[in-house]
């Protein structure tokens, strides 16, 4: 009985597979004569329409402005040298690190002893000269008078011995009368000759005590000057650098000894390109009298100062390029000789361009604009200058037209688009606004950024001031938070 009935059960479970197996393969050959019997069914393509932001096309006259970076540099600098040799002494207060001096205010003194002594010597040199020239100038007078007295003996001789003759003549006077009184003549007229001799002697004496007294003179001169020479004075009301010296330093001749710099006649050396130069010339091939600020950043606060293109370099420089410029500042507070700014100079106009960003031009010089049915055209634009993160471009035919403003690879000629333009966007335009450029502050980090700005010591106050302002807002530039933590070291 067992056995039959397992063996019934098989049966029974083998009829029940060959069943199901059937119906599968049932199932099979319909899904496959069904799939066989369809027609395909083709979705309809549909047009990819790219979302991009979009500029409108504005032509105006614009003022480029010319972006460089340079140094202030005082226009009037001073060595301050040592001209003798000596001990320092008498030094000023202000002759320090930074001091500010008068013009003419003495600043320190060598030690005169040396030169007080040789100027001593020279006046005393002086006074024999002129006592010299005294002694002679009287010597020629009495010289003079004698020569004066000869001439007068001479001629009463030559009377005397022409009244001789007339008498030897007439038969009274003997001839040995006669010939002395002709020797007394003759000796008359040599004594007259020796009296010029003596006088002209005199006069020589004349001319060597005058040329002594000259030689006198310039020595004593001489002598002042270096007496004045230990005396060191500021030629110009200016400041102090570089001082190297103390009291009692023991100084060789022309050693430098510091440098005085009007901190006032400030101005900025900046280099610029050939092309660039180039612009700044006008038709005369002259430098123009362009403005110029100069920007000295400063703790996210800007310092500028005003001036004028001032001149240009002589020379090109060995191994480098370009042009140096030179420009003066008018009342550049805060400014100091050395630090390195940002110079901006103004070009002169360019009329009918349009300024654009910069990432709506390709390498080819083409923008991309919204054409009829919103499809995309390139129009050929020609580049006249590069400001920052735009770009001035002119072309015929395209004010007030929309133009793409982020150029992607996925755009192109007849592609079709659609125009981002949102009224917050628009509005913010409008009013200059960035929300993301600012930020809310919470306690804690304002008061820190607050007491980093108080203990900063090289920090100009007027700096202070304007940050601590910015800072006591409800929202700060975030790029000047960025900075003053990245200096906090975090």
């Amino acid at each position: 009985m067992r056995f039959l009935r397992r063996s019934l059960v098989g049966l029974f479970l083998l009829s029940l597979t060959l069943g199901l197996l059937v119906y599968a393969g049932v199932l099979v050959r319909d899904a496959v004569q069904a799939r066989l019997a369809d027609e395909p069914r083709i979705p309809e393509a549909r047009e990819r329409v790219f979302a991009v932001n979009t500029v409108p096309v504005r032509l105006e006259t614009l003022r480029p402005v010319l972006t460089a970076f340079g140094e202030v540099q005082s226009q009037r600098r001073l060595e301050l040298r040592s001209a003798v040799g000596g001990t320092l002494i008498d030094f000023a207060p202000e002759f320090v690190e930074g001091g500010r001096v008068e013009a003419g205010q003495l600043l320190a003194r060598i030690d005169p002893a040396d030169m007080q002594a040789e100027l001593d010597r020279a006046e005393s040199a002086l006074m024999d000269a002129e006592a010299e020239l005294r002694e002679a100038r009287r010597a020629v007078t009495l010289e003079e008078d004698a020569l004066t007295a000869a001439e007068d003996q001479a001629a009463l001789r030559q009377r005397a011995f022409e009244r001789q003759r007339d008498l030897a003549d007439r038969g009274v006077g003997t001839a040995a009368l006669s010939e002395e009184a002709e020797l007394s003549a003759s000796s008359s007229r040599q004594a007259v000759v020796s009296q010029r001799q003596a006088l002209a002697q005199a006069e020589a004496r004349v001319d060597q005590a005058d040329t002594a007294l000259t030689r006198a003179r310039i020595a004593r001169e001489e002598a002042q000057r270096r007496l004045d020479e230990t005396e060191i004075r500021a030629e110009f009301a200016g400041q102090l650098s570089e001082v190297t010296v103390v009291s009692g330093r023991l100084v060789s001749a022309n050693e430098q000894l510091a440098m005085l710099v009007d901190p006032d006649a400030l101005e900025v050396a900046f280099r610029v390109s050939t092309q660039q130069y180039a612009r700044l010339l006008d038709a005369q091939g002259d430098l123009r009298d362009a403005p110029v600020t100069a920007v000295l950043d400063l703790f996210g606060t800007n310092l500028s100062a005003e001036g004028m293109l001032d001149r240009e370099g002589a020379a090109v420089g060995e191994g480098q390029t370009g042009r140096q410029l030179y420009a003066t500042l008018d009342r550049a507070r805060g400014f100091k000789p050395g630090d390195f700014v940002t110079v901006e100079v103004e070009e002169p106009p360019l009329e009918r361009v349009a300024r654009l960003p910069a990432t709506a031009l390709d390498a080819s010089g083409a923008v991309l604009v919204i054409g009829a049915e919103s499809r995309l055209e390139p129009v050929e634009v020609e580049l006249m200058r590069r400001q920052g993160d735009d770009v001035l471009v002119r072309a015929e035919g395209l004010e007030g037209r929309e133009v793409v403003a982020q150029r992607t690879p996925l755009l192109g000629a007849g592609i079709k688009v659609r125009p981002l333009q949102s009224d917050a966007q628009t509005g913010a335009a409008a009013s200059g606004e960035d929300e993301s450029e600012t930020l809310a502050l919470s306690a804690d980090r304002r008061a820190r950024l607050v007491a980093f700005i108080e203990a900063a010591d090289g920090m100009p106050e007027a700096a202070k001031e304007r940050v601590l302002a910015q800072l006591s807002q409800d929202r700060v530039p975030a790029e000047m938070v960025a900075r003053l933590e990245a200096r906090m070291g975090g």
